[in-house]
Order: structure tokens, then sequence, then C-alpha cells
């Protein structure tokens, strides 16, 4: 009977072990394709700038707009102190 336990502990360890090496993994896959994401992002608006600069105009005005806007609205407000 000690014999299973301790094979099933093995086990246990054994499947832990594929378990947070599928997190490291996870976290990296997410980073790396975060970063081809971004970089792609940049590549379409440098060539959305060099063969349509107006519409790259506007687009970047509405990104501008949108981020002032969450800027004002998930400001945290604080409350002004008593006199």
């Amino acid at each position: 009977m000690e014999c299973l336990l301790q094979y099933l502990d093995d086990l246990d360890d054994f499947v832990g072990m594929f378990a947070l090496a599928a997190e490291r993994i996870r976290r990296v896959l997410k980073a790396i394709v975060l970063m081809c994401v971004t970089i792609g992002l940049q590549l379409f608006g440098v060539a959305l700038a060099l063969t349509q600069p107006p519409l790259a105009l506007a687009a970047v005005s509405l990104v501008a707009v949108a981020m002032l806007y969450r800027a004002v609205v998930n400001h945290p407000v604080r409350a002004v102190p008593a006199p």
C-alpha cells in the first residue's frame, strides 16, 4: 500500500511539473504574440502614413481623442480636504 502511495505522489509531482512548465510557455507565447501585434500595428501605421496621409491623420486623431477620454474618465476621484 505504501508503494502505491509513493507511486501516486511521484505521478502527482510529474503532472505538477508539466503544469508549471505549461504556464511559463503560455506567458512566453503571450508576450511573443503581443510583441508581434504591436510591431505589426506600428508598421501598418507607417505604411498608412506613407500611402494615405489624410487617413493616417484621421486615425491618429481618433486614437488620441479616445486616449484622452479614457484618461479623464478613468482618473480616480480625490476627496477635497475640508478647510
